[in-house]
């Protein structure tokens, strides 16, 4: 039997909210979750991105926040990334106004002045990343001293980016802290550590893959040309909805979306240095399918949730079979097909190999060109008809 958002204890009002946006049915994760965490438990929850964690952390706290003081807010939301936050704000705030609940949100990129005016009026939930909260702390506009709810949301991710010091910094700060909800892709490393020094005797839940991402899509590792490279992701974007880019670098990024636009395909890129603005105009331009393609450095497209990506381009082989996982992951959601594909410089194949058989991936590289007519229905041959490049 499904349960229902009134079953999990939720007001009335949130409810109708909810409801009003379409939202009817908690995810997994929610349900596992927003019950325990509206009794005040302390939850750690093992989920990945796009699979609800926003609302199964989000529903709670809007529900416990008491009204704060100007320049002390009542809940602290931390996030790893101004996109992040940009995200959660959109799906908090406007549910934080059906309980009167005001919601803020602080992060770099944007003039600081902007936030000092927010915060001096008063705001109850703060959503934040940790640089610019500790800089708006240290110019005495904002306090941690009267969070009584904390929420560490992609707590690994904060930790992949060098994070855990701030993060420790304002755990340590926020002295009336009374509940922490810690939301997770893993729970092992600097996470365990986090979750054993601050959280009291929590309840753990974790939402299983019912199949796991390498068997959710398609896969397909082609050989290619240097000179030939950005024509033939040009190719594929070409003829697919929606492409997602993966390169390592800012100015790769950058250098790629150029020469994208020169073979005729919308493109825009997302890193680390550009604009807040800029970078939130590409996500949305991407999401409405105003833009088919996007270039986007790890970093920058962590918390990237954007349904019906057709086609995910490691142009960049990643770095180990982790990261083919979580960039792969951003397409075949929801039981929909998708391909991951790989481009292979010919001195990058054994470190490709090897990525293949941690993931048991049993599959030949195959040579290809931007002229190939198979760039346009990636999904529909099979490698192992082609042969590896010898």
């Amino acid at each position: 039997m499904t349960i229902t958002f009134k079953q999990l204890g939720l007001a009335p009002e949130l409810i109708a909210a909810l409801d009003a946006a379409g939202i009817t049915t908690p995810f997994a994760i929610q349900a596992m979750t927003i019950a325990d965490a509206l009794a005040g438990r302390d939850v750690c929850g093992k989920a990945k991105t796009g699979s609800g964690k926003t609302l199964a952390f989000g529903l709670p706290l809007l529900s416990r926040t008491e009204r704060a003081e100007p320049r002390h807010p009542r809940s602290l939301v931390l996030v790893p990334t101004r996109e992040l936050a940009a995200q959660v704000s959109g799906v908090l705030e406007p549910l934080g106004e059906s309980l009167g609940v005001r919601v803020g949100t602080v992060y770099g990129g944007v003039p600081i002045e902007r936030h000092v005016k927010m915060l001096h009026r008063g705001v109850d939930v703060l959503i934040a990343t940790p640089g610019r909260l500790i800089d708006l702390g240290d110019r005495g506009d904002v306090s941690v001293a009267d969070v009584e709810i904390m929420v560490l949301d992609e707590a690994d991710r904060m930790a992949d980016m060098g994070f855990m010091p701030q993060v420790e910094w304002v755990l340590r700060r926020a002295e009336k802290r009374r509940q922490t909800l810690l939301f997770s892709a893993t729970l092992d490393g600097d996470v365990d550590h986090l979750v054993r020094r601050y959280m009291n005797d929590p309840v753990r839940h974790e939402v299983i893959e019912e199949q796991p991402t390498v068997q959710a899509m398609e896969h397909r590792f082609l050989f290619v040309h240097q000179l030939d490279k950005p024509k033939l992701v040009a190719a594929i974007a070409e003829k697919s909805f929606r492409t997602l880019v993966f390169v390592r670098t800012k100015r790769g990024a950058d250098r790629l979306a150029l020469q994208m636009r020169r073979e005729g395909v919308k493109t825009e890129a997302i890193h680390g240095d550009l604009r807040q603005s800029q970078r939130e105009r590409a996500l949305r331009d991407f999401a409405e399918g105003k833009l088919p393609a996007l270039v986007a450095t790890d970093v920058a497209a962590r918390g990237l949730d954007v349904d019906d990506i057709d086609v995910v381009v490691h142009y960049d082989p990643p770095e180990d079979h982790k990261a083919y996982l979580h960039r792969s992951g951003r397409t075949a959601r929801a039981g929909k097909r998708g391909v991951a594909v790989t481009l292979v410089l010919w001195n990058q194949q054994l470190e490709v190999e090897k990525i293949q058989k941690r993931l048991g991936i049993r599959q030949p590289v195959v040579e290809m060109f931007s002229n190939d007519p198979r760039l346009g229905s990636l999904a529909d041959w099979n490698p192992a008809d082609e042969g590896a490049v010898a």
